[in-house]
């Protein structure tokens, strides 16, 4: 693995496992095993290599949902193939809650660099839920799903369970 690759990897990691305020860059530059100009070669700043996990985890995930969307026909499958994928991500016993609300939650509102990302992750997953439902006159139902989607992430990590990602499920079956 390259060095920017371990660099990406060793923060993206931490920032995931013990949040971005409580990662410093000495740990990053220790736990990858790079110089310290290594490091600020390709990441000038702290919040560079934030923005640089924030892009690699959205590309992954959407790519992961739509993969997921993909193996089914109908929109409704293809909603509660989602809902599964949640399922799954949860039950992972590193499951630490949805990385981009971590973040969000860390960060001030003012850092409209970030919160800028983290509102466009959120809104392809919205679109993701209207475009599955194939319908300009369901642009209100993909709403609803998506505040569920969030809300159930957001309640699983609370929890360390999946029970909410459960619950979510069944109230996306009843409205679909």
């Amino acid at each position: 693995m390259d060095v920017k690759s371990r660099i990406i990897d060793t923060a993206s990691r931490l920032f995931y496992k013990q949040g971005y305020n409580s990662t410093g860059i000495n740990q990053v530059i220790k736990e990858a095993e790079v110089a310290k100009a290594s490091l600020y070669q390709y990441f000038p700043s702290k919040e560079d290599l934030l923005i640089e996990y924030l892009n690699v985890t959205s590309r992954v995930t959407k790519q992961q949902l739509e993969l997921v969307v993909s193996q089914f026909e109908n929109p409704k499958d293809k909603v509660l193939g989602i809902f599964d994928f949640l399922i799954e991500m949860t039950e992972i016993t590193s499951f630490n809650g949805c990385n981009f609300l971590n973040i969000s939650a860390e960060l001030p509102q003012e850092n409209t660099k970030v919160t800028e990302l983290i509102k466009a992750q959120k809104d392809s997953i919205r679109n993701l839920f209207t475009r599955v439902l194939n319908d300009e006159q369901k642009e209100e139902l993909a709403d609803e799903l998506y505040v569920l989607f969030d809300a159930a992430l957001v309640s699983s990590k609370v929890y360390q369970s999946s029970w909410p990602v459960k619950t979510a499920r069944k109230i996306a079956e009843k409205l679909l």
